[in-house]
């Protein structure tokens, strides 16, 4: 049978760390941005979920490949192949149905000329017809159910893998925005970094990755706090098998420097804030997405810092890409796409 072809909409948050692509409204991947190939040619071997299960473990001759780094595509090649296997996945993996594509993509506010080339250059090798790009924090506030369109400011504080975006969005434009290459992995490797130190054990990515959701904390002082955490490993002297509990507060201090540097990012989004906006903010609180919204106590630290209404998004993983499928049914109506 030949191939048949049809237009398709689907919005896709292009995340460092996950990947969501929804279609007809519905999210029809929620995958790990991370691919694994054939080291020889480059072929695809698997995608998402399967190349996670494989990462660290590979043998020879196979390699396992992130393609994003800091929120923009490291590996073009990659990013390519990725791509392309996450649409496969969205439509069901059927060789003979061949979708031409309109999708919206969500991206860095802060990324520059060459990285939003280079994220529509991969999206019109996977397929991609039409590619309109958003820029996340207003992504994440039209998947809040902010007016992202009405004469009054609110900001938005995404927490993603890779980057923080803090944007001041009024009358549908980023009035202020301020990127920054601190975000989830950078308090993943703080926690790898500080395992091999204080306990001197030695982790990988996946691991210090379970440390932060099952035990990490913007504060050493917590109202429910998490049991500690086993975490199992080799020593780094002996290479003997260790199990060492991880607690909360060892965590919150392990990941204070990082947690600072989102701090001053959004004292200074404020401090570029006109004061009509501002009034609107401390009016409206700011809004917290991404996946280091869920860090615990951070809505809390941040609130009694600058002293400002904190608000955590109802499903702040999947903000951004809720807002790019809404701008992706209403393009008309949102002008400031980028295209």
């Amino acid at each position: 049978m030949g191939f048949f072809k049809i237009t398709q909409d689907i919005a896709i948050d292009l995340g460092t760390a996950n990947t969501v692509i929804i279609h007809n409204g519905k999210i029809v991947v929620n995958a790990p941005s991370i691919v694994a190939l054939e080291s020889r040619d480059g072929k695809m071997m698997a995608v998402g979920h399967k190349a996670q299960q494989m990462e660290g473990r590979t043998p020879d001759g196979i390699k396992t490949v992130r393609p994003l780094r800091d929120g923009v595509i490291a590996d073009f090649n990659a990013a390519e192949q990725m791509i392309r296997g996450m649409i496969k996945m969205a439509f069901g993996g059927h060789h003979f149905f061949s979708p031409q594509l309109r999708m919206v993509v969500g991206i860095p506010s802060g990324s520059t000329e060459v990285e939003i080339r280079a994220v529509r250059d991969s999206s019109e090798h996977a397929g991609g017809k039409d590619v309109y790009m958003l820029y996340e924090p207003m992504a994440a506030a039209i998947g809040i159910g902010i007016d992202v369109l009405a004469p009054e400011g609110n900001m938005v504080v995404d927490i993603g893998g890779g980057s923080s975006e803090i944007a001041v969005i009024s009358l549908g434009g980023l009035v202020t925005n301020n990127s920054i290459r601190v975000a989830g992995n950078d308090l993943t490797h703080d926690i790898e970094d500080y395992m091999r130190r204080q306990h001197n054990i030695r982790v990988g990515l996946p691991t210090a990755e379970q440390i932060k959701i099952k035990v990490g904390s913007a504060l050493t002082m917590l109202e429910d706090p998490p049991e500690d955490f086993i975490v199992r490993g080799p020593n780094l002297m002996t290479a003997l098998p260790m199990e060492v509990p991880v607690s909360y507060q060892e965590i919150a201090h392990c990941i204070e420097k990082s947690i600072s540097k989102i701090e001053a990012a959004v004292l200074k989004g404020l401090e570029e804030t006109p004061p009509e906006l501002y009034s609107d903010i401390v009016r409206n609180g700011i809004w917290l997405t991404g996946g280091g919204a869920l860090l615990r106590g951070l809505d809390k630290r941040l609130q009694d810092k600058i002293g400002i209404k904190f608000h955590v998004a109802e499903d702040p993983l999947l903000s951004v890409a809720k807002g790019t499928g809404i701008a992706l049914k209403n393009i008309e109506n949102y002008p400031f796409l980028l295209r």
